[in-house]
């Protein structure tokens, strides 16, 4: 495999990630493999089909995701990569936007994808609907890499922050 710059990496598949969320999260799915585990605000999903429902069951059905930060390290042996993710969560038809910070790490199917997918827009979910109307979110990602040479999310953490 060649040598991949993770900084770059890191920041096309946040980019993406986020552009197919806001815009078709159906294809969020592409992202993940069976293996694949989610987060989201504590409660646990595994593989494409339940983090692809959780994801397109959000009760907001528009959002935009602003990115403040994106921090990235290689993960073991295998070329996987942690991302972590920390920006805004603006809901259509809230005045502030939301709060969040999100960890993944990345798997090798993503690199052939980044360019490919157009994901969808969020929908507000049940879980947000206590936030006030500013918050920010944090997210990790666990990226790993596949014999193919592209990248999937293994793991996928995402918090709001309600400070």
């Amino acid at each position: 495999m060649a040598a991949v710059d993770p900084e770059a990496l890191s920041k096309a598949f946040v980019a993406h990630y986020y552009t197919t969320f806001d815009q078709n999260r159906a294809g969020l799915a592409n992202l993940y493999q069976d293996p694949s585990m989610l987060t989201f605000e504590g409660q646990k999903f595994q593989g494409p089909q339940q983090i692809t429902a959780k994801l397109t069951g959000l009760p907001f059905q528009q959002c935009q995701h602003q990115v403040s930060t994106v921090d990235c390290q290689q993960s073991g042996p295998a070329g996987g990569m942690l991302v972590f993710v920390s920006g805004n969560l603006q809901i259509a038809g809230e005045q502030h936007p939301l709060k969040f910070s999100q960890a993944n790490t990345v798997v090798y199917d993503i690199l052939d994808q980044l360019y490919e997918l157009n994901l969808p827009r969020s929908k507000r979910n049940d879980d947000l609907k206590y936030l006030t109307e500013m918050e920010r979110f944090d997210m990790m990602f666990h990226l790993m890499p596949t014999p193919q040479g592209s990248y999937f999310v293994l793991n996928d953490i995402f918090r709001l922050n309600y400070a």
